[in-house]
């Protein structure tokens, strides 16, 4: 059984899709996928021997042997260039998922779909996507730990974008805006007490993210 997050996650999945799972920790991903029928094509890589092994058990003990290709390695480098058109990297910083991806344009370059999962710094991921010739199709939101998450996906062609996101429609939105000004208005009280803080740009910038919050949660 996954989580809310993976399986966020999972509903991304074109059907019949090439999929990475990077940083597949248990496999418990790759699984569900075959488990499902979304994919007939998965590879499971994580860079540590012990999820490695894991993954291995789990992926025999549901016999999808044939299915899941499981590799130990960095990043993107375990794969070759137009074996996969959708990679999955979730559970990571955002700043690590944006190395990860740097590191390996090659792949990138016949890769169609990204499904991105930042631990944090979100904005990052969004950055990175508008910087590389990608596009935000969709976004949603998952929880895990008491702590809302953004799934992103991000396509190669621009005709795959919808509006409404999944996010703006989400039952968890209220709580994620409120857990992000929280967060916000924290930074503002640590910055407040420094006189060189308070006259920075990073202050008018949050103090800007923290009135947009507060309008769109009155909106809510």
């Amino acid at each position: 059984m996954i989580d809310d997050r993976l399986n966020s996650i999972l509903n991304f999945v074109e059907k019949n899709s090439r999929v990475a799972d990077i940083g597949t920790d248990h496999g418990y991903l790759a699984i569900e996928l075959a488990k499902k029928n979304i994919c007939h094509f998965i590879i499971a890589s994580d860079k540590n021997f012990g999820p490695v092994q894991a993954a291995k058990k789990n992926i025999s003990d549901a016999g999808f042997e044939k299915i899941i290709s499981v590799r130990q390695g960095d990043g993107l480098k375990v794969l070759k260039k137009n074996e996969v058109d959708t990679i999955c990297i979730a559970g990571m910083g955002g700043g690590l998922i944006c190395k990860i991806l740097d590191d390996s344009p090659n792949i990138l370059l016949t890769t169609e779909n990204l499904i991105l999962q930042p631990m944090n710094s979100v904005e990052k991921i969004y950055a990175w996507i508008a910087e590389n010739n990608f596009f935000v199709a969709d976004v949603d939101l998952a929880e895990a730990g008491g702590i809302i998450y953004e799934i992103i996906f991000a396509v190669r062609n621009s005709d795959k974008i919808c509006r409404p996101t999944k996010k703006e429609k989400s039952p968890l939105l209220r709580k994620f805006l409120e857990q992000r000004l929280e967060k916000f208005q924290h930074v503002i009280f640590e910055m407040s007490k420094s006189p060189s803080a308070v006259s920075t740009e990073k202050f008018s910038q949050i103090e800007n993210k923290i009135a947009d919050l507060k309008i769109k949660i009155d909106q809510l």
